[in-house]
Order: structure tokens, then sequence, then C-alpha cells
């Protein structure tokens, strides 16, 4: 017993002495977060909880923020935006685009001091965009009815089992159209271009990254890893930055939606979000 004891206590000893030399170790080596978008945007709470411990954490000195998306819903996309611009009221913050970085992902890409696509990155798309699906003739194929109750001439405006009345589209049309000023608005906040040279841009068109850049959307040409030089001398770190990636706890819904095919996860991630939204799908 008392040699088992001896060797517990040994084994806690230097787990203990490798993790302080480990802090020690990892003290030289300075600090720069790296948040992940992927995907189509259908929530907020991960990435801006990401966006928020880097802030906070006063080891990391700069942030980058790693988007492959073609955006998505308005509103998880305006909260992660939020949360990028006052992270860069205190730190240093890189974009760098990955294949597709189009409409919300632009959205969110505009937040950032200083952002990088490939040459061929798919990117812009600044645009509003709501669909629906009208169902009324085939119910009636097959002998289904919608009753509908309602109180106020509008709540049903976009229902998927009626024809949209003039006073109805024109309605939705005045929100596609706010909605999309307020992207402009943002746009042109963050990356410091007068209102109207955006709103001459932003006609929903996407970009390759070259045209980007000669537009003023984007500001350099180059990959995650020039993204990474480029904070490294930004920041003044002396030689290899460490980065530290937030850890991502399994998601349910992500999973489910990443195991159905295209037109099936287009469909449920529709039904579960706003049906307005800042997305590029060609």
């Amino acid at each position: 017993m008392k040699k088992t004891l001896v060797v517990i206590v040994g084994v806690v000893v230097i787990i203990f002495l490798l993790s302080l030399l480990r802090g020690f170790v990892g003290k030289g080596a300075e600090r720069v977060g790296v948040v992940e978008i992927e995907g189509v945007i259908t929530e907020s709470r991960q990435t801006m909880e990401d966006v928020i411990s880097f802030k906070d954490d006063p080891t990391i000195k700069g942030v980058i923020v790693r988007i492959n998306s073609p955006g998505g819903s308005v509103g998880p996309t305006q909260e992660i935006y939020r949360e990028v611009a006052k992270l860069r009221e205190k730190k240093k913050v890189f974009v760098s685009m990955g294949s597709v970085c189009a409409s919300g992902g632009y959205y969110i890409a505009a937040a950032g001091d200083n952002v990088y696509a490939n040459p061929s990155t798919i990117t812009g798309s600044i645009g509003v965009i709501m669909q629906s699906v009208i169902l009324e003739e085939l119910l009636k194929k097959i002998g289904v009815q919608s009753n509908t109750i309602k109180a106020g001439a509008m709540k049903d405006a976009g229902s998927p089992f009626k024809q949209m009345t003039p006073e109805e589209r024109a309605y939705l049309d005045s929100v596609v159209k706010n909605i999309h000023e307020q992207f402009i608005k943002d746009v042109a906040a963050g990356r410091k271009l007068p209102f109207e040279k955006v709103k001459s841009v932003a006609d929903g068109r996407v970009y390759t990254g070259l045209q980007a850049k000669e537009l003023g959307l984007v500001d350099n040409i180059g990959n995650f890893y020039d993204t990474v030089d480029a904070a490294k001398k930004a920041l003044n770190i002396k030689g290899k930055p460490e980065l530290v990636y937030a850890e991502k706890p399994f998601s349910f819904s992500k999973w489910f939606f990443s195991s159905m095919s295209g037109m099936s996860k287009e469909s449920l991630e529709g039904f579960f979000s706003s049906p307005f939204k800042f997305l590029y799908s060609p």
C-alpha cells in the first residue's frame, strides 16, 4: 500500500510539474485567437461566445476571423457582426476568407480591420432575399384546404397557402429594402467607405477576391497563413505566434444539418430560421 501511494503521489507531482512547465513554455509564444465561421449561418451564440472570450483574454494579442460561408439568417449575422465590431474596439481583427465569403459572410467580414481574400474567393453578394413557395394550387388538387384566423391585415403576408396580394408584396418589399439598407450602412461603417459607394456595388452580385479588392471591399489578396503573417507583423510578434482556436462543443443541429443532402439541408434550415436572409445561393 505504501509503495502504491508513493507511486500515485509521484505521478501527480510529475503531472503538476509538467503542467507548470507547459505554462511557462506557452508564455514564450504570443497568442492570436482564431474564430472559425463555417457553412450557413443559422445561429450566433457559440460564435459570439468565442469572440467575447478572446476579447476578454489579456493573453490574446489579436484575433483572426476565418470565414467560409455563403451567409444565412439576418438576425444571427447582425449579432456576430456587432460582437466583432466591439472586439475591434479593443484588439486588432483580421479576416481570412475561404472559398466563399458572401452575403452574410461578407457582412461579418466587413467588421474586421484588415480583410484578406483568395484571388478566386466568391464574396460580395450584398443583398437580402426572401423566398416562399405557393402551395395553394397543389392543395386544391389533393383536396386540402387551409383555414387562417388572424388579427391584423398583414399577419399572414407571405403565407405559402395563398397568393400574395399587391399590398402584401409592397409591404414585404419595404421590409426587405429596409434590411438591405442596414446591410449597406454596416458595410460602409466597417469598411470606412461612403454609403453611396457601397450602395453602388450592393445589388446582390458576387465578386471574386481580385474584383473585391479593386472595389475596396477587401484589403489584400492572400490565404489564411498570409493573414497570420500580417497579424504577426501588425501586432509586433517576435517569432512564431501561437494560434489559439476556440473549442467547439458538439452541436446536434449542426451534425444533423451536415448529414442532410444539399436540398434537404437548405429546406430544414429555412424552416427553422428567419424568412429574410443574407444568403448567396446560386
